[in-house]
């Protein structure tokens, strides 16, 4: 529909121009005003409607909160603002530094899970607690969210996003702005989670310790600890571990019904490593069969230092297969 202006306000005032940002009043001739619904004016394909999104971000440093992945944000974008809920990301500890890119995300490279957004006073993952000791936290020159919103929103791409906190008490002497960024990539299917984010290539590390139990040959042991009774221990078989004592090995498959399982040392036990393992075992047997005395107990606390097995992968947090990844 065409109609022609007659005249234009703005505030009472009569104005013969408006522009982004300005509230106008316009009186246009022969026309039902209940005809028009109230929505947005703008070019073909600068609008898009979407349930969730992919932002860079900063924290506003007046915002005395932490920023946790899972929490929920009132989030301002285009011209809403509706409830969205948040989990934060980082570059590969690798590639910390490397250069900022603008308003471009890229899909192909990994992503790094985050329980919360990283900043100087941010200390909940072990890694920074131990830099912080050490006088270095050391932080990505970028960051990114998932924002999940609890309704659709209709947006420019690229456009500011606000989280905020409003339902902190307005009359406190705190800043209720939480943070800012820009909408990298909006997704508008409904059914995002299953069309699109598989191809979010965000992962969590996951590690896990156990203890060798006994020694099988110069190139097996048996472990323990590391997984309970009801875990199904087929599907680690083929994963490296590594041996406190410096050997790399890969998980054989299971022993016993009681969780323990064997580890093939490709490159055989080191002599002191079977040594230890062996003396270990001799006086745990020692042990069962009578009374020790005092001085039995405190050698064998001195001497039976357990030889661990860690286990390290990734795991991506969109994979439907669940698959643990190791490089």
């Amino acid at each position: 529909v065409t109609k022609k202006v007659k005249s234009m306000q703005m505030f009472h005032t009569p104005v013969t121009c408006a522009m982004q940002g300005d509230r106008v009043g316009i009186c246009v001739t022969q026309f039902d005003p209940k005809l028009l619904e109230r929505g947005l004016i703008c070019t073909p394909d600068s609008l898009h409607t979407i349930h969730a999104a992919i932002i860079s971000l900063k924290k506003i440093q007046y915002f005395r909160g932490d920023l946790q992945t899972k929490a929920k944000f009132h989030i301002t974008v285009g011209h809403e603002t509706v409830m969205g809920r948040v989990m934060f990301f980082s570059p590969a500890p690798a590639d910390f530094n490397e250069e900022i890119q603008e308003n471009v995300f890229d899909f192909e490279k990994d992503y790094l899970y985050q329980e919360e957004y990283l900043s100087k006073d941010s200390v909940s993952s072990q890694e920074n607690k131990e830099n912080d000791q050490a006088g270095e936290v050391q932080l990505p020159r970028q960051q990114w969210a998932l924002l999940e919103f609890e309704k659709p929103v209709t947006c420019p791409k690229l456009c500011l996003v606000i989280g905020s906190k409003l339902d902190t008490d307005i009359h406190a002497n705190t800043c209720r702005l939480a943070f800012h960024g820009v909408l990298l990539q909006g997704m508008e299917d409904k059914n995002y989670t299953e069309t699109f984010l598989p191809k979010l290539k965000v992962y969590k590390l996951k590690h896990k310790e156990g203890q060798v139990e006994r020694v099988m040959d110069d190139y097996s042991v048996i472990g323990r600890s590391l997984f309970k009774k009801e875990t199904n221990i087929q599907i680690f078989v083929g994963l490296k571990v590594k041996l406190s004592t410096g050997e790399d090995g890969i998980i054989d498959g299971g022993f016993g019904q009681s969780g323990k399982f064997k580890i093939r040392i490709p490159d055989g036990l080191k002599p002191e490593t079977k040594m230890l393992l062996t003396v270990a075992s001799k006086k745990k047997s020692k042990g069962g069969k009578g009374d020790m005395t005092k001085e039995d107990e405190s050698s064998k606390s001195d001497s039976a230092q357990p030889v661990t097995i860690s286990l390290s992968f990734k795991r991506y947090v969109f994979d439907t297969q669940k698959k643990m990844i190791q490089s």
